[in-house]
This record gives C-alpha cells, sequence and structure tokens, in this order.
C-alpha cells in the first residue's frame, strides 16, 4: 500500500521558523521537523506546564529556542532578521476558552496583535516564502447547526477566545490582500495561508480545563473526571493529523505560491464528530482500571454545542486525509501517559510515533 509523503527531502535543511515551539502542538512539530533534518528556529514564552513535553521529549537539543513573547514586535522581528527563514509556522496563542473569559486582553493582545507583529516581521525579512498561520476551528460564527464548516463561511465567535481567532483570520487576509497579494506575487515572493484545525488529542498535553488531560489526571490519581458539557460535540483528531496538514500546506504554499494561499481546513473525515461523553466512553476502555467520570452541575460559561469542518479542500487540493481515527488516537495518547508514568525516555517515544504515523497507509485511515 503506498505510504503518507510528506516530503521530507523538501525539509532537510530547510530554515524554520516556528513560534509557539514550546506549547503542546508546536513541540511536536518541532520533533517532526527535526526528523526530516530542517533547520529550526523557535521562538515561545516559556512552557506553560509542568510537566511539558518540550521539555520531556528534549526538543531544545536539536534547534534554536528563543524565549521570547509575539507581543514583542521589536523583538519578533530581529528573530527572523538574523535567522532568515524561508518557511515559518505560526502557532504561538492564548489557546484556551475559559482563560479568554479571566484575561480577554491579555488573549486578544496574544492571539491578534501577536499575528499583527508576526505579519509585519514576514512583511521585512524578504527571504521567507511560505507562511502558514494556525488559527483554530473555532474561528467560524457557530450557529449550533449539523453544519459542517467550509473555508468560505462567516468568521464570528461568541467568547473572547474564539472571537480573537476570528480576527487573527481577518489580520492574515488583510495582510495577504495588503502586503502578500497573490497578483503581485513576483515581486514580493510569499505566499500566506491560515489554518482551521479541529480538537487535536495526543500524548505531552497537560493544559487545564482541556478534555484529555484533564482525564489524564484524573485517571491516573484514580478519581472520577467533572465534566462540564458532555454533550458538546467537537471534530477530534490526534495532533499529528492537522500538522500533517500543516506541512503539506507550507510545501505547496513554497513550491505553488498563490495557488495555495487563503484558508484552509483540516478536521475529521467527513465532518466525522463525537460528544464528549463518547470519547470519554472510548477513552475509558481504552485505559481500563477503574476510571470513571461524571456530569459537573456546576454553572460554566458558554461554549459552542457543537462543531463540525469540512475538510474537503484539502483532501482534495494537497493530498491530505486523517491518518488515525479516534480510537487509534485515544489508544496512542494513553500509551504515551502510560510509558511517561513508566519513565521511559520520551524523547525517543515521541519520535516512535511520529514514525508509526507516517508508516500508515494513505488509502486508509488507520484505526
Amino acid at each position: 500500500m503506498e505510504k503518507l509523503v510528506i516530503q521530507a527531502e523538501f525539509w532537510q535543511g530547510r530554515r524554520v521558523l516556528l513560534t509557539g515551539h514550546t506549547g503542546f502542538k508546536g513541540s511536536w512539530l518541532c520533533l517532526w521537523l527535526q526528523k526530516m533534518g530542517a533547520r529550526v528556529i523557535g521562538y515561545a514564552l516559556p512552557p506553560a506546564t509542568q510537566p511539558n513535553l518540550f521539555e520531556l521529549a528534549r526538543v531544545e537539543q536539536q534547534m534554536v529556542s528563543i524565549l521570547a513573547d509575539v507581543r514583542d514586535a521589536d523583538r519578533l522581528r530581529s528573530a527572523l532578521t538574523t535567522h532568515q527563514p524561508e518557511v515559518v509556522f505560526h502557532l504561538a496563542a492564548q489557546a484556551e476558552i475559559l482563560p479568554s473569559y479571566a484575561q480577554p486582553v491579555d488573549t486578544y493582545a496574544t492571539n491578534v496583535m501577536g499575528t499583527v507583529n508576526l505579519l509585519d516581521a514576514v512583511r521585512h525579512s524578504p527571504g521567507v516564502r511560505a507562511v502558514v498561520v494556525v488559527t483554530s476551528d473555532k474561528c467560524y460564527e457557530n450557529a449550533e447547526s449539523s453544519h459542517c464548516y467550509r473555508e468560505g463561511d462567516a468568521l464570528g465567535g461568541v467568547d473572547p477566545y474564539s472571537s480573537s481567532k476570528a480576527c487573527a483570520e481577518l489580520v492574515s487576509a488583510a495582510y495577504r490582500s495588503s502586503f502578500f497579494n497573490p497578483a503581485d506575487y513576483a515581486r514580493h515572493g510569499t505566499a500566506v495561508a491560515t489554518a482551521r484545525a479541529g480538537n487535536a488529542i495526543g500524548g505531552g498535553d497537560w493544559s487545564a480545563n482541556r478534555l484529555i488531560p484533564d482525564a489524564m489526571r484524573a485517571f491516573a490519581e484514580q478519581r472520577p473526571l467533572q465534566v462540564r458539557h458532555p454533550a458538546a460535540i467537537r471534530p477530534w483528531q490526534h495532533a499529528l493529523d492537522p500538522l500533517a496538514g500543516y506541512l503539506l500546506l507550507a510545501v505547496q504554499l513554497y513550491e505553488q505560491g498563490p495557488g495555495a494561499a487563503g484558508a484552509w481546513n483540516f478536521g475529521p473525515s467527513g465532518g466525522n464528530t463525537h460528544s464528549v461523553a463518547q470519547v470519554l466512553e472510548k477513552l475509558i476502555d481504552i485505559w481500563g482500571d477503574g476510571a470513571a467520570w461524571s456530569g459537573d452541575p456546576s454553572t460554566h460559561p458558554h461554549e459552542a454545542h457543537g462543531l463540525r469542518l469540512d475538510a474537503s479542500k484539502a483532501i482534495s487540493a494537497l493530498r491530505w486525509r486523517p491518518r488515525w481515527s479516534l480510537d487509534r488516537a485515544l489508544r496512542m495518547t494513553v500509551d504515551w501517559h502510560r510509558a511517561h508514568s513508566r519513565g521511559e525516555d520520551m524523547a525517543a517515544v515521541s519520535k516512535q510515533q511520529i514514525n508509526s504515523y507516517c508508516q500508515a497507509a494513505e488509502s486508509t485511515v488507520v484505526t
């Protein structure tokens, strides 16, 4: 069977700047880029949790790591001027809904002005050929219907986090039109795209108020997990699925320029979604050992009930598709955390999971 092709040869020796490299998805992407021989430059705040994937997998050992804030425009521009990246992935963000209610100003400052600062730094770095700005599936104006959102649908957001991600999309579109216009590509040579992914899960995420990390903590401590919205529906996927999409998109931007510029969804096949309760039942079956959950009857801030993505554009134009089913994603997450609890080498474990993902047959979703 044909294997998943991430074009590793493209990344060999390629200068890549990645904001948010100390975060959950950022650390996985760094490991993947390092595996393919890229020269990775990271720009982010120190890891937000203890423990964290960045330190456990020794991500810093094979890259340049700059610990700084995307709100510092001068420092960010200096990083691009000094290291002259050819490809930029922008993942740095305040990435959670509940903290956005507690700290809305910081959320907008990081997610909106951080994106402005990044794109303006790119504007003054003529060597950058491809930019992937990672936003969120929550950037859409959610009508709470069964509709699978497509890239041309209206943007919006009730909570500050979702709204800030919609704003980041608007910022990216404005910079693309004003400074990286596809019609003027021969002059500036930079192609900019945005990536909207579903709820990413996987080993090494210890964020608060996220379902899988909260479940891992509760199950390890042998206590029932209390759940805010068990009926909420989300497009769950292993983090390596959207990261594969980002890598494919960056190659297309670099090689085809304007043809790949714009917005892209990366979500489960056919808009396939599961409720929080369904995910937890699957997770409990995998974990065993008395794992349990219950609903939390207390009042919580608003979060969207249903969210579905249509990723047909990426499937058709990038030849991307999800490689791992939800069951496989949950199994790999549990395997990772159990390996950590046994004191295993988490750099080796993480790289092996990347290898397993890359070996998945291209024509099927691995169960």
